[in-house]
């Protein structure tokens, strides 16, 4: 594992209590009993943390200066920014008032910036339109291409899309696990502890009542999810709560499911307006068959929204749906074809990939 942070300090109170915060931040971090010890490794990790104890001893070792060092100590006095100043420190946390933010801190430096997610939100027209099966189907084909893929169910009464899956047995952690998180939420720690398939994570709600999700914890959710995947996709419901509109304001595109219906169209029309208020990139699906003969160009005109495409209802899907192998169904068929053209308009590159770039 690589060394997120360094801590010098020789006080062993001290140096525990800040590893105990690296640890619940998921981050590795090690102690250097001194600046002798610590002048090996001072300029690897993203974080350095000096104790007061220490920080006359970081001064008088001529240790290169850099970003990312923290003054860490117990009294906010004028003689602990002058000791910051001259051990080079930036900031200055004091204990225990700044315990959240040294964990935030430290999932920072465990967890280099290589690029962010793309995320698009999945909203259908009408009830039963079948946005549920549009985001499982993206979500499933990206991960086919080896994106890391997070799927986001935020209907609390949709049933959950880990049944689609056949997940909903899986241990891992839901929504209800998350309603109260705060702070930084470590985008690895989201990965392992989600129920998931191949590359494909899953994030749902667990049977019964559904718990509210603090704003917190949504904020906390949505930003270990651009960080940690390649592809981000929400089952947005047409009235969307709290989770739903964090999803939108994250939201790169959203695609707005219309079955080719004159109702379904004209329920399209008042709830597009409702989502620009979150969300600026609006793209028209269309689904058919249309039972009464409206084109796909008709419903496009009416709604005057730009094209994401247009595809036909699979027959197979209710069935596959059901018996909770949705996966295998999307092997093929119009929906897989359908989501191969959206990916590859969207052009993502692999987590992995964007790593070794950076």
């Amino acid at each position: 594992m690589n060394l997120a942070a360094l801590i010098v300090t020789g006080d062993p109170a001290l140096a525990d209590g800040l590893l105990r915060l690296a640890a619940a931040a998921d981050a590795h971090a090690e102690v250097a009993y001194g600046a002798d010890e610590a002048r090996a490794a001072w300029t690897w990790p993203s974080l350095i943390l000096v104790g007061a104890d220490s920080a006359q001893d970081v001064a008088s070792a001529g240790l290169q200066r850099r970003p990312g060092v923290v003054l860490v100590t117990g009294d906010a006095t004028s003689d602990a920014y002058r000791l910051a100043v001259e051990a080079g420190a930036r900031d200055v946390a004091l204990l225990p008032d700044h315990e959240d933010w040294l964990i935030n801190a430290f999932a920072a430096a465990g967890e280099p910036e290589s690029g962010w997610a793309t995320t698009l939100c999945v909203v259908g027209s009408r009830g039963g339109a079948g946005a549920s099966v549009l985001a499982t189907a993206l979500g499933l084909a990206a991960a086919g291409q080896g994106l890391r893929t997070l799927l986001v169910d935020a209907d609390p009464y949709g049933g959950g899309v880990d049944l689609m899956l056949g997940l909903e047995e899986h241990e891992g952690v839901r929504w209800h696990d998350l309603a109260e998180r705060r702070g930084r939420l470590s985008s690895a720690t989201l990965r392992e502890t989600l129920p998931r398939s191949g590359d494909l994570s899953v994030l749902s709600w667990r049977r019964g009542e559904p718990v509210p999700v603090s704003d917190d914890a949504v904020s906390s959710l949505v930003d270990a999810a651009v960080r940690g995947f390649d592809l981000v996709v929400v089952d947005v419901p047409r009235y969307p709560g709290d989770v739903g509109r964090a999803a939108l304001r994250s939201a790169d595109t959203t695609l707005l499911l219309v079955p080719a219906e004159v109702r379904a169209t004209v329920a399209a029309d008042g709830l597009a307006a409702t989502l620009r208020r979150d969300t600026a990139d609006v793209r028209l699906v269309v689904q058919g068959p249309a039972p009464g003969g409206l084109t796909a160009d008709a419903v496009t005109r009416a709604l005057d929204l730009p094209s994401a495409g247009t595809f036909e209802r699979d027959r197979r899907l209710p069935a596959a749906i059901d018996e909770g192998d949705l996966a295998r169904a999307c092997r093929r068929g119009p929906l897989t074809e359908f989501c191969s053209t959206i990916l590859a308009d969207l052009a993502l590159q692999p987590y992995a990939y964007r790593e070794e770039a950076a």
